[in-house]
């Protein structure tokens, strides 16, 4: 009866406060907002094409992955045989040479540059170092930590992720943005107080649905930075959420929620967000019926606004449909 009372009063607040409606339905129909590319080293991209959208002002690479293949292959190193290390070796001097080659076409063609890390097990601080002899970013250049997802035998640790970036702020002065998936960005949200740097970095949200309800705000952020929209995940011969000339459908489109103008004054970020102090947070776990309907197991976090002090829904996950 308890529990049940809580999960009513949650849920009452919330449709109260009427506030948990942050991002729009397929916000990139809109002409007037910019569209940003990013792209790895097999994204087939034509210039001349791409750079006549008037509406893509910007353009992230990948940069570094991990750490580098080692140049002596008679060294420990990461491939199956020595030739192979060697191959691996050559791989990387060619992918750091493109990207060197798309940062100057990029900024030639007026759009904003920015380079990814994606992150991986191993030493944080090496990595960091990596990143930022290989992309070589300037002032002004977005810098980017990609988090693929929560497996630490694949991808960096978030506690590593937390040293990552507080490495790149002591170097260069600023803070990367963080890419992640809804999931992982939903684990550090509601960890926010152990991930103090993850969770106030700006967010590149990646999400391959026409919509987001019910997503923001979401710990500190109150909003994303920049939604991936369409990948090779959802753009096929078929459907497509959007087509950039130039690109093929393995490209990656994201959107912003701002003008080519706007997205250009503060493209290059470095600043943490302001921490969103909770004026009523609390957990949920309820199971129990309303009416003749069961509810569903609801997890659910509530803190208040801090506009208008009324508590809003920050995160649910729906289990045993």
């Amino acid at each position: 009866m308890f529990k049940s009372t809580l999960l009513a009063l949650a849920l009452s607040s919330l449709l109260g406060a009427g506030a948990v409606h942050a991002a729009d339905d397929k916000p990139w129909i809109n002409s007037e907002t910019a569209l940003v590319i990013d792209a790895y080293e097999l994204n087939v991209i034509e210039w001349d094409k791409l750079a006549a959208n008037k509406r893509v002002a910007g353009f992230v690479a990948k940069a570094s992955d991990g750490l580098p293949e080692v140049y002596d292959c008679s060294r420990p190193h990461k491939g199956d045989t020595r030739n192979h290390c060697k191959t691996m070796w050559r791989k990387y001097a060619v992918s750091r040479e493109l990207h060197q080659t798309r940062r100057m076409l990029a900024k030639a063609n007026g759009m904003l540059w920015g380079a990814y890390h994606l992150a991986r097990p191993g030493n944080p601080i090496d990595q960091a170092n990596h990143f930022l002899d290989y992309a070589d970013p300037g002032k002004d250049d977005l810098m980017v930590l990609d988090l693929e997802g929560l497996d630490e035998t694949q991808f960096m640790s978030l506690a590593d992720a937390e040293i990552f970036v507080g490495h790149i702020k002591a170097r260069t002065g600023r803070y990367p943005i963080l890419y992640t998936n809804h999931d992982t960005a939903r684990f550090i949200a509601l960890r926010r107080d152990q991930y103090s740097l993850l969770s106030r970095l700006p967010l590149w949200y990646a999400r391959y649905k026409p919509e987001i309800k019910g997503v923001f705000p979401m710990g500190n952020w109150e909003n994303y930075m920049m939604w991936q929209f369409s990948s090779a995940t959802n753009c096929g011969k078929k459907t497509c959420p959007m087509r950039i000339e130039g690109t093929l459908d393995d490209i990656d489109v994201n959107t912003v929620p701002m003008t080519k103008a706007e997205l250009a004054a503060i493209w290059k970020q470095g600043e943490l967000l302001p921490v969103r102090p909770p004026e009523l947070q609390y957990l949920v776990s309820a199971t129990g019926t309303l009416g003749t309907s069961t509810l569903p197991q609801i997890h659910a976090v509530a803190e208040a606004s801090t506009q208008n002090r009324q508590p809003v829904l920050t995160a649910l996950n729906y289990q045993d449909f």
